[in-house]
């Protein structure tokens, strides 16, 4: 299991669900710790208490009490449940592993890849079949403006987004469309608590996507985020979080479940009410003049 699908398989564990509660609710270092063993769960089962606390920066009587504080005897308890956590986890991807070692590298790269593509969607699919995606239409039928934004690789991802709502919503700004930072800055600038921002973030995550995220909370609109993990800085960061799976035993990250998340809220939006559906059929009409019949 890649790193980013181990993180989130291990925040939907009971004890991930219980560290969730901890960065959601805590106090400031109590989500510090939080946040560090939701994005390092195997690295940290073989530190002792001083390495963690010399890599988070906090003392290691703060981490007795956090572990203490999250129903454990101390940090060591804390530990050994984690590591048994991600034992129950990792039992069902050993065989695909050792398949995978024993393969010559451009097979693993093929293969691998297509297999975690498959993984990814399947995954994804499972993580927004919830209240996720019709809590999304029902603000963004609401809203008075929706951004769309995301950098790098996710900005593919916010493009194909943006064509496909756009019928559907009165006016929508697809942030990053032209130009870098300062435009996406200046395109912001309006944005108010009546407003959407869905951020579309997967590793590696852009600072500006972070950045403006910020500033866009501050103002008060309700933001959306697209990303990989309950843990990812732009998770944490949402009002409302729409998980896609995105590992690649090759490439930096996948774009085929956030997509999949992309177009799940297309059609989501297109058939949420009469008028949206009248849109989708006037829309048909209109560009079938222009496709090819044979």
């Amino acid at each position: 299991m890649a790193p980013a699908a181990t993180e989130v398989a291990f925040a939907e564990s009971a004890l991930g669900k219980r560290l969730m509660a901890a960065l959601e609710e805590g106090s400031a270092s109590n989500r510090l710790i939080a946040e560090h063993l939701l994005r390092n769960p195997v690295r940290i089962t073989a530190w002792s208490i001083e390495d963690l606390a010399s890599d988070i920066g906090v003392s290691n009587a703060t981490l007795s009490r956090f572990a203490r504080t999250m129903g454990f005897s101390g940090y060591p308890d804390l530990r050994s449940a984690m590591a048994e956590t991600l034992r129950t986890m990792l039992r069902p991807v050993e065989k695909l592993r050792h398949t995978l070692e024993h393969r010559h590298p451009e097979d693993a790269a093929l293969t691998g890849g297509l297999e975690a593509t498959l993984a990814n969607l399947r995954r994804t699919a499972e993580q927004i079949d919830g209240p996720g995606i019709p809590e999304v239409v029902q603000r963004l039928c609401k809203a008075r403006t929706a951004y769309v934004m995301g950098f790098g690789l996710s900005a593919h991802v916010a493009g194909v987004l943006t064509l496909g709502l756009q019928p559907y919503c009165p006016t929508l700004i697809n942030v990053v469309e032209f130009g870098g930072t300062e435009v996406a800055a200046g395109r912001l600038m309006n944005i108010g608590p009546e407003d959407v921002l869905i951020v579309i973030s997967i590793p590696r995550y852009a600072k500006d996507a972070i950045h403006l995220t910020d500033f866009v909370r501050d103002r008060g609109a309700h933001v959306v985020a697209i990303t990989d993990s309950p843990a990812s800085p732009l998770a944490q960061r949402a009002h409302t979080q729409l998980i896609a799976q995105c590992t690649h035993p090759v490439l930096s990250s996948s774009l085929c479940g956030p997509l999949l998340v992309a177009e799940a809220l297309i059609a989501a939006m297109m058939v949420s009410n009469r008028d949206n559906v009248q849109h989708a059929q006037s829309l048909t009409e209109v560009i079938s003049r222009y496709l090819y019949e044979a």
